[in-house]
């Protein structure tokens, strides 16, 4: 299986013992220290709004949940704008849409990459109704057989302020990271989106603010759990 050769920042891959990869295992141990009561085994990454990087995020952080030995499937279920397959060099013809329309099985939609320990499910084709599709009750009987195979899913939702894809889809995950570029959305976007989740009862597990300096100090509603210094997309 051939590596990622294009801009995306797999950190976690090609630089473990840098900076950036100490906080994505930070985060990973943060959102595993957050179920002590509850179970989160399926965790949704979401942003604000296009660009902030959360699909290099979701990636590197599945990467750090494999990297502990645990079974890590990541899903592409950003139906509208797609970039799994091009992050790990995948084929896209059969993926998660292929699964919810019922034209594969989910045995021929899991695909190996060269990171042991984690498989990709990737969007497949682009459909017309992204948002019906995962609203439907197939997707959470997917969801349901999947959470029996592996230890982890990660799930790369479309960004949240732009369309209620991510809200129908947090339904059905024990959690939801948000990503936020600290250089782009203002704080009442992001609260807006936020008390967006809280109205359909989705599970907040924290925001990873992404190109942050360090001397600001912008988001303090949020529970800030790691982040990234160079830019992800």
């Amino acid at each position: 299986m051939s590596r990622s050769t294009n801009n995306y920042a797999l950190v976690m891959e090609l630089n473990p013992k840098s900076v950036i990869a100490e906080a994505y295992r930070t985060l990973r141990t943060n959102i595993e220290f957050s179920n002590i009561d509850e179970d989160v085994k399926s965790i949704m990454v979401t942003s604000v709004q296009a660009g902030e990087g959360k699909s290099t995020i979701a990636a590197n952080l599945a990467i750090a949940f494999a990297q502990t030995n645990k079974r890590v499937l990541l899903i592409d279920a950003d139906l509208r704008k797609a970039s799994m397959h091009n992050i790990f060099n995948l084929n896209n013809r059969i993926g998660l849409t292929s699964l919810l329309t019922g034209h594969s099985h989910i045995s021929e939609a899991l695909l190996e990459c060269y990171v042991e320990n984690l498989q990709i499910l990737t969007s497949g084709p682009i459909p017309p109704n992204p948002s019906e599709l995962l609203a439907s009750r197939k997707l959470s009987a997917v969801m349901n057989e999947l959470k029996l195979r592996y230890d982890v899913l990660i799930i790369d939702a479309p960004p949240a302020g732009a369309v209620s894809d991510a809200l129908v889809l947090s339904s059905k995950c024990d959690g939801v990271l948000m990503v936020i570029d600290s250089g782009k959305v203002r704080r009442e976007q992001a609260l807006k989106v936020k008390a967006s989740f809280e109205h359909v009862k989705a599970r907040m597990l924290g925001v990873v603010l992404n190109n942050r300096n360090r001397k600001e100090t912008n988001f303090t509603a949020y529970s800030y759990y790691g982040h990234t210094e160079s830019d992800t997309q």
